[in-house]
């Protein structure tokens, strides 16, 4: 439950001060990040290390 007070604490941040340039960045953390923990340990990880 405290993951869901999170978020909307979140998103009303973001309309309060009207920083919706924050939506794309965090959408793209998010799936680089879930990139990285689906392929630990599988042979595209060398790949991936190369692009950073």
């Amino acid at each position: 439950m405290a993951k869901i007070s999170i978020l909307k604490e979140f998103w009303d941040f973001i309309k309060f001060y009207k920083k919706f340039w924050l939506i794309p960045i965090i959408i793209i953390l998010l799936l680089i990040g879930l990139l990285i923990f689906l392929s630990e340990g599988s042979a595209i990880t060398p790949f991936i290390y190369t692009l950073f």
